[in-house]
């Protein structure tokens, strides 16, 4: 027997996108709240008029070196953002680590749904500015 987990809600998918039926797609239980958690780290503060405190300061940070004390100071503001934002997730641990380029970081996140106790786990690719002059957040 498959136990309901409609209290963890239903929402807009992330990305927006349209169904093949006109509709808007929409994201529920477990994959809602791990959208949520990469809208939040996607977010910049002060994107939002509507609410200009929403996101993650990891923003500010991209013109940083790729240095142990900046990814973990990274790794500080990804935990503060969730905590603020997603309530709905207790966070493990947070590795950030260097990627494949040399101006790109991986933030692993391993957390656990409070109201089920189920854990998760995400990888958000994060680019510092690179020598060249290029370089974007995820």
């Amino acid at each position: 027997m498959t136990r309901s987990r409609k209290f963890l809600g239903t929402g807009v998918a992330f990305p927006l996108r349209v169904t093949p039926n006109g509709g808007i797609a929409l994201a529920s239980e477990e994959r809602l709240v791990q959208q949520s958690i990469w809208l939040i780290l996607a977010t910049s503060p002060g994107e939002l008029k509507r609410n200009p405190r929403f996101g993650c300061g990891i923003h500010d940070l991209v013109f940083s070196d790729n240095t142990p004390a900046r990814r973990a100071q990274i790794a500080h503001q990804v935990r503060q953002a969730l905590a603020r934002w997603e309530r709905r997730i207790d966070v493990i641990d947070i590795q950030v680590t260097q990627g494949d380029a040399p101006n790109q970081l991986l933030i692993a996140l391993d957390y656990r749904l409070r109201a089920t106790h189920a854990f998760g786990n995400l990888v958000f690719p994060f680019f510092l500015l690179d020598e060249g002059g290029s370089g974007n957040a995820a």
